[in-house]
């Protein structure tokens, strides 16, 4: 059968779609057939030589880990049946378990132990059929179709908000303002999670033209250009995801008390920016401000990330996937512009 493959570690990761041997039964025994992989920039990444972990003993890795496929085969005590449309959870627990990984929480590994489906030792998703658990697939209702390909993104947009909302009721709290800084897949996710709970919804990214300002209007939302510092916001929760120094370093000052600041963009390392510390360090013990980062997620995100695409407007989503192509036209996904949100092969 026809894989994504990459050689991590080498710069252009040695990619091609390749011939793959049929999925192997240790890797559970639900058997799916893969109809559609989002592209986002992890891959492009792992693409670049940046990193990237083979399975042990294997010098290449299946690419993809957001998936939408389709149950060929289940066990009949797997609560999961042929036609069945499923997502696949990304990340696996460590051997040991750690007292997260445990618990059902992988996405708080305390050891970084843990492998990730395409990303960290154990194949992807980017291939005609692969095998999980039935704990490792989450069942998406018929009426979503190919939009269920953004389930993965919006899993880690539902911890951040399951984790903002925990940190946020530490008191009396009533959120009204909400600032997303970066557009892409995970920002606007993002808003639109922020407009469900009824939030005034500000959305910053460098690009004018695009269907980015569309996609923020057609949340109530209003879209910014420019830096943070002018935009005369005092916002109750924050969510940052470009990983951009500058910004990043621009949404520590000028919230509102009791802020809650979320971190889910990594920034590159060696780059830096000049803060003061000393007025930032006062703002938050002043304020009583939080800031926090956020990666990956569990299956009950990923529960969560379901229903909130369930009860969003399926033309909007449908505008986020901008571009669609065949497996064997990967570059074209991975060749991404400001006109593009979020990529997806088709297979």
């Amino acid at each position: 059968m026809r894989a994504l493959t990459v050689r991590p570690g080498r710069p252009g990761g040695g990619s091609l779609v390749d011939e793959w041997p049929e999925p192997d039964p240790a890797e559970g025994d639900v058997l799916v057939r893969t109809l559609a992989v989002g592209v986002c920039g992890t891959d492009r990444e792992i693409l670049a030589g940046e990193h990237g972990q083979t399975p042990p003993g294997e010098d290449a890795l299946v690419l993809g880990h957001e998936v939408l496929g389709e149950v060929d085969y289940a066990p009949a005590a797997s609560g999961l049946a042929p036609g069945d449309r499923v997502v696949g959870i990304v990340r696996r627990p460590d051997p040991a378990p750690c007292l997260n990984c445990a618990a059902g929480e992988p996405d708080m590994c305390r050891t970084g132990e843990y492998t990730e489906r395409g990303i960290k030792g154990l194949h992807g998703f980017a291939r005609e059929q692969f095998r999980a658990r039935a704990e490792e697939l989450v069942r998406v209702p018929d009426g979503l179709g190919s939009r269920a390909v953004l389930v993965e993104p919006a899993s880690v947009v539902a911890k951040a908000w399951e984790h903002i909302e925990r940190i946020g009721s530490r008191a009396a709290w009533q959120p009204e303002t909400l600032l997303v800084t970066g557009a892409g897949p995970i920002g606007l996710l993002a808003a639109l999670l922020g407009a469900q709970r009824g939030l005034d919804v500000h959305v910053l990214d460098r690009v004018v033209t695009g269907p980015k300002p569309d996609l923020v209007a057609r949340l109530g939302a209003r879209y910014h250009t420019g830096e943070v510092s002018e935009l005369g916001l005092r916002p109750d929760v924050v969510v940052e995801c470009t990983g951009a120094a500058p910004v990043v370093a621009g949404v520590l000052r000028g919230n509102a008390p009791n802020a809650v600041v979320c971190l889910t963009g990594v920034s590159a390392a060696g780059r830096s920016t000049s803060v003061d510390i000393g007025a930032i360090n006062r703002e938050r013990v002043l304020d009583n401000d939080v800031v926090f980062g956020s990666v990956n997620a569990n299956r009950r995100h990923y529960e969560q990330a379901v229903e909130a695409l369930a009860a969003a407007d399926g033309g909007w989503l449908d505008g986020l996937l901008t571009r669609r192509v065949p497996l064997e036209r990967f570059a074209d996904a991975l060749d991404a512009g400001d006109d593009d949100v979020k990529s997806v092969l088709e297979l």
